[in-house]
């Protein structure tokens, strides 16, 4: 298959790669700049320079292939960035009007598939009940255009098209910023979760979430929740992950903050247990149960940088 990939130097897409390239699949990812290309080269892909933003630019780039895969997010530097004005405002223009321009290229090159990335925590708070992808998204002002990337998919199925939504959980691994944002939180003696300690946070680790892009490309259209088996309540969340670290169990933050936080506090503090059962029957499995199973082997890996061009998708991350 000819896969046309944007987000391929991201925690999700560098996984992914190597996995693609593995079953014969043909990659050309979209860059912004040459700057990431040589380590593209060395995972087997085919860079290319284009924006995404420009259907003049991206119609030409995708023209040949089989499937578009969508992995184009833009996330603020560090967990107390993503607080600031206007730090989501690239990934407004990434979902709203990137994911537009490419499903119109789409459209009009007649490719058959097209798998977008979106995000399962905008479900409403369902207390301890479970989330399946038949409930109606609430995002807030902050993941505004989650619905935005979404709608275009629904536009490019309209004709019978295979349009893929898949709604990661929050994520986890050893390259992640913002677990390592977490940990400093923790170490210092406080939760980096808002909300009750009985609040459910849904997650998912970057392996099993490229595992689940890949199966992506030959399921059944549709939207689909990508998460751990077992979602986790937040104090078994943050002592797990301190147990892992050697840290105290941290202090919890006041409900009351994340009233008055922002959207994003807010949406952090909402209790999604999110089921992963539509994706689970297609044959899909996380490879970790639940956040808390994987913290040992996450943290031991912390240190490690991750490298697109080799070894296990998993095996190195930041």
């Amino acid at each position: 298959m000819r896969i046309f990939m944007t987000g391929a130097t991201g925690v999700i897409g560098r996984r992914l790669v190597p996995l693609l390239r593995a079953r014969g699949d043909e990659v050309t990812a979209a860059v912004r700049a040459d700057t990431k290309a040589a380590a593209l080269v060395r995972a087997g892909a085919r860079p290319i320079v284009v924006d995404l933003f420009d259907e003049d630019s991206v119609r030409p780039a995708m023209a040949g292939h089989d499937a578009v895969v969508n992995l184009a997010t833009h996330m603020p530097a560090s967990a107390a960035a993503m607080f600031l004005p206007g730090a989501w405002h690239e990934n407004h223009r990434l979902r709203r009007t990137a994911s537009a321009v490419l499903v119109d290229a789409a459209i009009a090159l007649d490719i058959s598939r097209f798998v977008q990335e979106s995000f399962a925590l905008t479900y409403a708070d369902h207390g301890a009940e479970w989330i399946g992808e038949d409930e109606p998204i609430e995002p807030a002002r902050y993941n505004r255009t989650v619905s935005d990337a979404e709608r275009s998919v629904t536009r490019f199925m309209a004709d019978g098209r295979d349009g893929v939504v898949l709604r990661f959980a929050a994520f986890y691994g050893p390259d992640s910023r913002l677990l390592s944002d977490m940990i400093s939180a923790i170490e210092h003696g406080w939760s980096p979760l808002p909300g009750p300690a009985d609040a459910y946070i849904s997650s998912v680790s970057h392996d099993d979430a490229a595992s689940a892009t890949l199966a992506a490309l030959s399921l059944e259209a549709g939207t689909y929740n990508v998460v751990d088996d077992e979602p986790l309540r937040h104090r078994e969340f943050v002592d797990s992950l301190a147990d892992a670290v050697g840290a105290s169990h941290p202090r919890l933050v006041p409900p009351s903050l994340a009233r008055i936080a922002g959207s994003m506090a807010r949406t952090m503090a909402r209790s999604l247990r999110i089921s992963n059962a539509r994706l689970r029957a297609t044959g899909w499995a996380p490879r970790s149960r639940s956040a808390r199973d994987a913290w040992p082997d996450v943290v031991a890996r912390l240190a490690r940088p991750v490298a697109i061009s080799g070894g296990h998708p998993g095996e190195a991350r930041t």
